[in-house]
């Protein structure tokens, strides 16, 4: 099941000869299938087969994507971690999905210094590991409203059907395209709408081995990339670099993860002479809606991909699935009857269907492309023996107002926290305060304004520092 799967739907279409990915070399489909019946024959000599459940933490390159679908034609079912996560964060998610098998890069730890060609792994064995979860394929996590992240398992029919999905959103890449990702091959859109999706259709993949917006420029134009996918900061970078190519023949521009602020729109088409088209997904069920033509201004994305079927209920949009993405029994309260609640607050255009998004209804935010619970970095903090309360805001960027013991600075908070967090989720702004402000019901106030006007005022009325007498 699992090798005729994999086998028709992605790697057996196409000649060998077709050039399947571009970074610092090339890489055709028949080096890819090649190196795919490689990796399975080591995998299934490590006894990974059908059924196996088999923890993934690699750094990108091309040999983490031929692993992972080497994997899956095993039969396997493959638990996605970023290779960033810190060890606080990344040792209770092996304790809480238990996988038989590890394939972790070989001296795994430090920062992620570009997209390789190669990279070195191990195979481990974990002895008392749980089998597989019915059906399930691909797990991955993403942040939940309590800290604790939820784990999202897919069936392979959820895979293929958002592979569907992207074919019939009108203006996707085709058979033949140069496809540049800048998007984390680990994360849902990287992986997705990047890569599985261009090696269904039969586009070429080009992934920059660093970020250097000059160098990524230059490789587009080398390549002849038509379409490009990424994140709000990717394409404000980009329209910002002054020495770009004459002629790139770009046809389309691509954001997903969070909302493309106007300055960024504006610059980018006058740079490009494109606009930065949205699509909306969530980890749990894939593409759900978006607008490759440009007519969309934020907060409009678009209608609904075919192939979803979705509601708005007091404001809150929910989306039809067969069965609950969340392992273990967890999270019930998001899945009923067949709805999923997303927790995004949405406005549907009734005359064209398109949807626009409004905010959230819980403690969920949008940084860099990924999305950060705020009360897991309050949860961070409040571990710090001499932090008592703490409120994690966002508006710009995350903000922590702490009450902790006199003397607590924003450095220590900040170290404590580059041990514990990734750091997107690390604030970039710590107020420090004896006490946080409470409502009349004695819970903290959760204002972001209230808290600036109280660490405003408490400051304001400390007396200034003695002076020393003969100094002026």
């Amino acid at each position: 099941m699992a090798d005729k799967w994999w086998g028709e739907q992605l790697l057996g279409r196409g000649d060998d000869d077709d050039l399947w990915a571009i970074s610092a070399a090339q890489v055709t489909r028949g080096e890819l299938r090649a190196g795919v019946a490689g990796l399975r024959l080591r995998f299934r000599e490590r006894g990974i087969s059908e059924g196996s459940s088999v923890l993934l933490r690699m750094t990108p390159s091309f040999t983490y994507l031929q692993v992972l679908l080497a994997l899956w034609s095993c039969g396997a079912q493959v638990v996605l971690v970023d290779f960033r996560l810190k060890p606080a964060e990344f040792e209770p998610l092996v304790e809480r999905v238990r996988p038989q098998f590890l394939v972790v890069a070989a001296g795994a730890g430090g920062p992620v210094t570009g997209f390789r060609q190669e990279s070195d792994f191990e195979v481990r064995r974990l002895a008392g590991g749980r089998p597989a979860e019915d059906g399930v394929v691909l797990v991955q996590f993403s942040s939940g409203s309590t800290g604790r992240p939820k784990v999202i398992g897919r069936p392979a029919a959820s895979v293929l059907a958002e592979l569907d999905r992207h074919a019939a959103l009108p203006g996707t890449p085709g058979h033949g395209e140069r496809v540049l990702l800048l998007n984390s091959v680990m994360h849902n859109m990287g992986l997705m709408t990047g890569v599985l999706h261009a090696l269904a259709a039969g586009a070429t993949l080009v992934v920059p081995p660093t970020f250097r917006p000059a160098e990524v420029l230059r490789l587009m134009a080398r390549t002849e990339v038509s379409v490009m996918f990424g994140t709000p900061v990717h394409h404000d970078l980009l329209a910002r670099t002054a020495d770009r190519p004459e002629r790139l023949p770009l046809r389309l521009a691509v954001s997903g993860g969070e909302r493309v602020p106007e300055e960024t729109r504006e610059r980018f088409k006058a740079a490009f002479g494109l606009p930065i088209c949205q699509v909306y997904g969530l980890t749990e069920i894939g593409l759900i809606a978006g607008d490759l033509s440009g007519r969309c201004v934020p907060p409009e994305i678009g209608p609904p991909v075919p192939g979803v079927e979705l509601k708005v209920a007091g404001e809150e949009l929910l989306v039809r699935m067969d069965r609950s993405p969340y392992l273990y029994g967890e999270h019930t309260d998001r899945y009923r009857d067949g709805w999923l609640r997303t927790f995004d607050r949405v406005a549907r255009d009734e005359a064209t269907g398109a949807l626009s998004i409004l905010g959230r209804s819980d403690s969920l935010v949008v940084v860099g492309g990924l999305k950060v619970d705020l009360t897991e970095v309050e949860a961070a903090l409040l571990d710090h023996p001499r932090v008592a309360e703490a409120v994690v805001t966002h508006q710009d960027a995350i903000e922590a107002f702490v009450g902790g013991d006199e003397g607590l600075t924003a450095d220590e908070l900040t170290a404590w926290c580059r041990e514990r967090l990734s750091a997107v989720k690390i604030p970039k702004r710590f107020f420090v305060t004896r006490q946080l402000p409470r409502n009349s019901m004695g819970k903290l106030a959760r204002d972001r304004a209230l808290m600036h006007r109280h660490i405003t005022s408490e400051r304001s009325a400390q007396p200034p520092p003695a002076r020393l007498k003969g100094v002026s």
